[in-house]
């Protein structure tokens, strides 16, 4: 892949639940949780950052954040409550990537893809970027690795000697750490 060339890495927040979804005797799927942030990253192939930026959804379906998700992604329900509804985030982010020419657009493992096609399901509606080829990051990192069994991101970014930087499950801080791998993949 021509290392000038430019990806977007997406990292998604949703809604969830430590055990049961709220109101229902069962776990979640794609279809229960919905976007809560778009964490999104324009970089070059070698890893270079072109442009980042974290759009924050306030979720319709359950609107109000279990304090597990708080815990867990660091959105709180005043972020969410003065966010864009889904329709509205997703102009914004074909706004924003207008200006780029995106050879494709890739997560770490496939639930963002999955996530972003529940959505699509439940709106009609998906950000422009899904109509381009995505890449599974993390299987990507993953050839040739002896102890790739855990790919885990903490352990990729160890794995390079790298540290994690920002915040854990935070899509923005996640996206960004993904992008300090893209020099060790071969795509």
């Amino acid at each position: 892949m021509d290392p000038q060339k430019l990806i977007l890495i997406v990292d998604l927040e949703a809604t969830c639940w430590e055990g049961n979804v709220e109101g229902l005797e069962r776990k979640q799927t794609v279809d229960d949780m919905e976007i809560i942030e778009f964490g999104c990253v324009v970089a070059k192939f070698d890893g270079t950052v072109v442009d980042s930026r974290s759009f924050i959804v306030r979720p319709q379906l359950h609107s109000k954040l279990s304090q597990f998700c708080t815990q867990l992604t660091s959105i709180t329900q005043n972020d969410v409550d003065s966010a864009p509804v889904y329709q509205n985030v997703v102009s914004e982010i074909n706004q924003w990537l207008e200006s780029y020419n995106l050879s494709a657009w890739g997560s770490w493992g496939n639930y963002d893809k999955n996530q972003i096609n529940a959505e699509f399901r439940r709106h009609g509606l998906a950000p422009e970027f899904l109509s381009r080829p995505h890449i599974n990051i993390k299987q990507q990192w993953r050839q040739g690795k002896v102890s790739s069994r855990n790919a885990g991101l903490d352990n990729a970014l160890q794995y390079h000697g790298f540290s994690f930087e920002g915040t854990h499950h935070r899509g923005i801080d996640d996206a960004l750490n993904i992008a300090r791998l893209l020099p060790f993949i071969e795509f």
